[in-house]
């Protein structure tokens, strides 16, 4: 544990506090240094370790208790329809590989509706691309977009709201890396002026 750690363990408890040691002044400018090896560092280590554990069990008597039971009560959802045969398409369509990045770790990726499904949009490949995980949810939050010329455009409200975004804004204005073989299952631009125009937050 380091010293601002170990200082707001025992800010407040001045019992706590260990009497000056053997060899100790408080003329001591730069430092003073005990060796474990030797019977006063060894006592103050056994001291300082001693305080951690007194330290540790008052803490943990203010933690706040959990419940005994883990799970609240059941509620129910309504599935979306489709949405199982929509992912296995869209994935089958642009190989397994991210429409942006061009990334293919299967559990990262996921099949995203240009056109939201809340709007009504189609379960259609042409209304699907292939995210990774974190672009998905950059896209529904309307951070991130995909013009109907096929680049990417990303908001600057990330920049500007969260100060970040260094690995995103990298592909600001690329061409997508993916797109499906069949020329049918691209993007439609339709779908994409309307995630343009109604979702991305430029």
């Amino acid at each position: 544990m380091d010293a601002p750690s170990l200082q707001l363990l025992f800010s407040g408890r001045r019992k706590s506090w260990i009497t000056d040691p053997i060899g100790w002044s408080k003329n001591i400018m730069t430092g003073k240094y005990y060796d474990t090896d030797r019977p006063e560092g060894l006592s103050l280590w056994g001291s300082v370790q001693e305080r951690f554990e007194d330290a540790l069990f008052h803490d943990s008597q203010n933690l706040v208790q959990e419940p005994t039971a883990r799970y609240g009560k059941p509620t129910l959802t309504v599935p979306r329809l489709g949405q199982g045969g929509f992912r296995v398409v869209v994935t089958d369509a642009y190989k397994r590989h991210c429409a942006i990045t061009g990334e293919s770790t299967l559990p990262v990726l996921e099949a995203a509706h240009i056109l939201s499904f809340a709007e009504k949009g189609p379960n259609e490949i042409s209304n699907g691309l292939l995210l990774r995980s974190d672009f998905h949810k950059l896209f529904d939050t309307g951070l991130i977009t995909i013009t109907p010329d096929l680049t990417v455009e990303i908001s600057p409200r990330i920049r500007e709201e969260w100060f970040n975004g260094k690995v995103y804004y990298r592909l600001h204005g690329s061409p997508l890396a993916n797109l499906p073989d069949n020329p049918s299952h691209h993007p439609n631009t339709n779908f994409l002026r309307w995630h343009n125009e109604n979702r991305f937050q430029g």
